[in-house]
């Protein structure tokens, strides 16, 4: 997105001050890229580069390497900026090797990459813990190499992480039954780091910006993913936009003092049953999803006493949410009307109408609250 008007979310990183890095996601499509060119060619590209979902084209040094037979292997360090990632400076490895023609590419899960062991993620049991955004960048970036290469595109990746059953102590991983090791994560590519101070100065300064523009709508977004349903959704311009993060208590607090007439909160199903619950930081460190509050939420749903067990011990947030919606309880809509609820109570009385946005993973909406308020 450009930042030219002065709003949106690369206005606000920049804002900061904070140097970006590179998700687990790219550093593992960085490796496979250049794994399978030195498969087909013999030649590691050093460094390598690739294209990101929203078009920018970092390039990645190698710090291993190695061709034997019918397989090649590439690391890449990952660089996390100056966000506290506990991966930052882990090597990710992709090991490619060539399947026969019609397999597709296979993905393997590698030492120090977990593997999914219970419902409710974005992934079957089973799978290797590599999210679906990076997968889909290791096909492109597979298929580009094999058509510049004159190679085929059914290829095994097998992406492991040095010490990464060690550093997944460090996550909510064992919890979810992701078992050893640490997911492949992201979904723009790139590692936006989050200081506190830094990030809600940057949130005020973001309504700042849309109020002096005459914007009247505003739409505080956890992530990427919820900016990109909100602008389908009400057409939104970029400096409307407010990347809240985790930071929802934020954007609430400065559009109380600084009120417009509609702000829209879009975010993950999971992220934002923490706000109906009354949680106003919605970081994984610092507040859970309760699942006896969705349970809660399920019984005034509808949901018998069997159904509302189930959702109080549920692996996720999202298998709780499929349990409902297989029993025709709509826990989406009534978490969205809750983190409303929560929301208009920080306001106070401001004259801001509030609705409220649930997605999943891939940006679906799977819970809505109308606007209500001023």
């Amino acid at each position: 997105m450009s930042s030219g008007t002065g709003g949106g979310r690369d206005a606000q990183l920049k804002h900061t001050g904070l140097r970006p890095g590179w998700t687990t996601g790219a550093c593992a499509t960085a490796a496979t890229t250049a794994a399978y060119t030195a498969l087909l060619t013999g030649d590691f590209p050093d460094p390598v580069t690739i294209t990101l979902p929203k078009g920018q084209t970092p390039a990645f040094a190698l710090a291993a390497e190695s061709l034997t037979g019918g397989s090649a292997m590439a690391g890449v360090v990952k660089d996390a900026g100056d966000d506290p990632d506990v991966t930052h400076g882990a090597l990710v490895r992709a090991t490619v090797r060539p399947l026969p023609a019609g397999s597709g590419v296979v993905f393997r899960a590698g030492p120090g990459v977990g593997t999914v062991t219970r419902p409710g993620l974005p992934l079957d049991v089973g799978e290797p813990a590599i999210n679906p955004v990076p997968r889909q960048m290791m096909r492109d970036h597979v298929a580009a190499v094999a058509a510049r290469h004159g190679g085929g595109s059914d290829v095994e990746i097998t992406v492991s992480v040095d010490h990464g059953e060690e550093i997944a102590r460090s996550t909510w991983n064992p919890r979810l039954g992701i078992l050893g090791g640490l997911s492949v994560l992201g979904t723009t590519g790139i590692v936006v780091p989050y200081s506190c101070s830094a990030w809600i100065d940057s949130i005020r300064r973001g309504v700042d910006v849309a109020r002096a523009a005459g914007r009247t709508h505003l739409a505080g977004c956890t992530g990427s993913t919820s900016e990109k349903t909100v602008v389908a959704l009400y057409g939104l311009p970029e400096d409307a936009l407010l990347d809240m993060g985790d930071f929802a208590g934020a954007v609430l607090k400065y559009v109380r003092r600084h009120p417009v007439e509609r702000l829209t909160v879009c975010g993950g199903f999971a992220k934002l049953s923490k706000l109906a619950a009354g949680h106003l930081d919605l970081h994984s460190g610092r507040s859970q999803v309760d699942k006896s509050f969705l349970a809660e939420l399920a019984r005034q749903g509808g949901a018998d006493e069997a159904l509302a067990a189930e959702v109080a011990v549920a692996n996720t947030g999202l298998a709780a949410l499929q349990m409902c919606r297989a029993a025709g309880v709509p826990l989406g809509d009534l978490v969205a009307a809750a983190a409303r609820d929560q929301a208009l109570a920080v306001l106070r009385g401001a004259p801001v109408a509030v609705d409220v946005v649930c997605i999943d993973r891939g940006g679906t909406v799977v819970g809505q609250a109308e606007p209500r308020g001023a």
